[in-house]
């Protein structure tokens, strides 16, 4: 394109520049022009047209759904085809893409103008056979941490009131605890014993025999010093700032994408994560261990036979490289603390997991075809006379009523006491024959995943309660509830109910059906649109509780509470004074009964009633916060509900989905949103 004279279509009256495509990277050109857009438009040439997102200007978001303010960017919008300047460009699968003008950029300016940004609308094209998962892959390899940097002379670290250089292995590991020195972690016993056994192995053996007592370590000057760094970042001029920003952007751009099927793809988590300690969740029995530095002889690479293998860093070699397109991860290795294996993955919003997601929900609502089936015959199993197949129904039963998760074998000691439904303890719960006044209640106690504590206290059925007091005789404490049961006998028994059912099925199956049900209760249509989005976080926080998704409340809540009462208080002052204007604009309208204090009146009624929203807004604001201080909203939304369910809400009701998902989100779920209509049910 030239930027003196654009060229230019006649588009009913009016003439408009044409935008090129603007791809100059060769992955760019690679992934096609593909546009992606919930609202087909119509036909350019007989061939059906996809509307994408397009050029805007160089500081809005271009990879987005529509959003109030994008279109007040824009010099037109979806409805309006006429007013859009085709610019026909086929790729190989048959789309042809159609692109528009910023209305700050039809001079034709580049810099005025961006490509749009091309997805792949991977959910209308024909899936892959069974266990394949992709046909070509290729990219760049992992990022590594950068290697450590000793302390500058003058910090110095001190034994028994002694200064004392430590090697560089030991110092770096001693930085780690000076670095949490002022967190609770650095008081618990456990954290401490373990820290101090792997920093020992890290010593020279003249360390070892001076250093044995870590609470005669001083590592005070350490931890002032990394404070120091730290309010040195938050100090830094814009221009250092900048400079950061764009060499973040830059390794971004180099190592943050891929190459799958012709599609240039987002990697999720393209850097390695750095050496430090291990922390857990809740009192983990291994907190305070090392974790150790990940280096390239640790590393497998994954990519396909004729990509070209990403080189390992200068003087290294990967420790495999393999081609398996029957599993999705690009590098993989084992880290050191439990012996895991890490991954390094595509974006939420690819195509692999758009695909993982959608079979996922797809599965729970086939589950809603078959789940009265499976309840009347897991009640019968309640009368069973095998005792193995009591348990299973009374087990199947509480990850179907509580969405208890079905919890995994483990090795005693070598992770925290964590349990599921299916590895419950009889200590974990205690039968009321009335509580509360109510019958046969049972009272949960007990560590779920990621040692969230999980407390309930459930009215169940008469044949459950007098089940689990007979799985409970003759039993001590620390015995296994269900004694002939365990995860790989249900899972086999819930395959055998439905090909593909599993305990989380069930979870989520029960989440969205929640969510579906809650939002039609408590959904208003003569609502505003913040009482709408309360309802709708309401139905939400009961999803999550059934699902027991807590959270500590926030740091600084109180602070964020007190400073938005601050704003209710204020508002309520600026409404009062309204009100009193209104009231004395009404008092002068009726002496003068002129126009002019009419106009007055009704500009007043106006004031007032702009405030009133506001103030509402505000307190609607106040109170969704305070009901979901203790829940985690996020869990639940981005892992157990349909989004279709959310999607479609927000088209009946006239809710912006951005103010459902964020940007991310909405790249996340991309298919939901173009394939859910507002009629939608799970």
């Amino acid at each position: 394109m030239s930027s003196n004279q654009p060229n230019t279509r006649t588009l009913g009256t009016r003439e408009r520049p044409v935008v090129p495509n603007l791809v100059d990277d060769p992955l760019e050109r690679l992934q096609g022009p593909t546009f992606s857009s919930s609202h087909t438009i119509g036909h350019h040439n007989d061939r059906l047209v996809k509307f994408a997102w397009g050029a805007h200007l160089d500081d809005l978001t271009i990879q987005d759904l529509w959003s109030s303010h994008e279109r007040s960017q824009t010099s037109s919008y979806f409805q309006s085809s006429r007013s859009l300047c085709p610019q026909d460009c086929p790729s190989s699968n048959g789309q042809h893409a159609m692109c528009y003008i910023n209305k700050h950029g039809g001079t034709g300016s580049r810099k005025l103008m961006s490509p749009s940004t091309r997805l792949w609308l991977w959910w209308e094209e024909e899936r892959y056979p069974e266990g394949m998962k992709w046909k070509f892959l290729e990219h760049k390899g992992p990022v590594f941490a950068p290697p450590y940097e000793p302390l500058p002379e003058n910090v110095k670290f001190y034994y028994d009131g002694k200064v004392m250089k430590l090697s560089p292995k030991a110092e770096e590991v001693a930085t780690f605890f000076a670095k949490m020195l002022d967190h609770e972690y650095t008081t618990k016993d456990i954290f401490r014993k373990n820290f101090f056994k792997d920093w020992r192995k890290e010593m020279t053996p003249e360390e070892k025999s001076t250093i044995t007592s870590l609470s005669k370590c001083d590592f005070t000057q350490m931890s002032q010093y990394f404070k120091a760094q730290s309010e040195a970042r938050k100090q830094m001029t814009k221009e250092d700032k900048q400079k950061i920003k764009e060499e973040n952007e830059q390794l971004l751009k180099e190592y943050g994408f891929c190459i799958m099927d012709n599609h240039k793809e987002r990697i999720a988590n393209f850097k390695i994560e750095p050496p430090g300690l291990f922390r857990g969740r809740g009192n983990h029995p291994k907190m305070g261990m090392l974790k150790r530095r990940i280096m390239p002889e640790d590393i497998i690479i994954n990519c396909s036979k004729d990509s070209k293998v990403p080189p390992p860093p200068p003087g290294h070699k990967w420790k495999e490289v393999r081609h398996d397109n029957k599993v999705t991860w690009l590098v993989s290795w084992t880290e050191n603390i439990q012996g895991s294996i890490k991954y390094i993955m595509l974006n939420p919003s690819s195509r692999i997991k758009g695909e993982k997601d959608w079979q996922k929900y797809e599965t729970a609502r086939r589950l809603k075809k078959c789940v009265d089936r499976i309840r009347n015959q897991y009640r019968e199993d309640w009368k069973s006379k095998e005792m193995r197949v009591r348990q299973r129904a009374v087990a199947l039963y509480f990850i179907d009523k509580l969405a208890l998760r079905a919890g995994n074998e483990k090795e005693e000691g070598e992770t925290a006491d964590t349990v599921g439904c299916c590895s419950l303890r009889v200590e974990h719960i205690n039968l009321h024959p009335e509580m509360d006044g109510q019958e046969y209640v049972v009272e949960f106690d007990f560590l779920g995943k990621d040692s969230i504590r999980y407390y309930n206290k459930v009215p169940v059925e008469k044949r459950v309660f007098k089940n689990l007091q007979l799985f409970m005789e003759n039993k001590q404490p620390e015995d296994d509830l269900f004694d002939r049961l365990n995860t790989s006998i249900l899972n086999k028994h819930l395959q055998d109910l439905m090909e593909g059912l599993t305990a989380k099925v069930f979870r989520t199956y029960n989440a969205s059906i929640t969510l579906q049900q809650q939002l039609k209760e408590l959904t208003t249509a003569d609502d505003n649109i913040p009482a709408k989005i309360l309802s709708y976080n309401r139905a939400n926080r009961a999803v999550a509780i059934l699902c027991n998704h807590q959270r500590a409340p926030p740091k600084t809540f109180e602070k964020s509470m007190m400073n938005l009462q601050s704003k209710i208080d204020a508002k309520k002052d600026q409404l009062a004074d309204a009100k009193r204007e209104l009231k004395s604009a009404k008092a002068d309208a009726k002496i003068r009964r002129d126009e002019k204090s009419k106009k007055t009146v009704e500009s007043k009624k106006k004031a007032v009633q702009r405030v009133e929203e506001q103030l509402m807004k505000l307190e609607v604001q106040a109170t969704d916060r305070e009901e979901n201080k203790q829940i985690a909203l996020g869990t639940s939304k981005l892992n157990y509900l349909d989004p279709r369910i959310s999607v479609a809400w927000c088209k009946k009701f006239g809710i912006p989905i951005e103010k459902i998902y964020n940007k991310t989100q909405r790249e996340k779920f991309a298919w939901a949103i173009d394939m859910a209509d507002d009629d939608f049910e799970f």
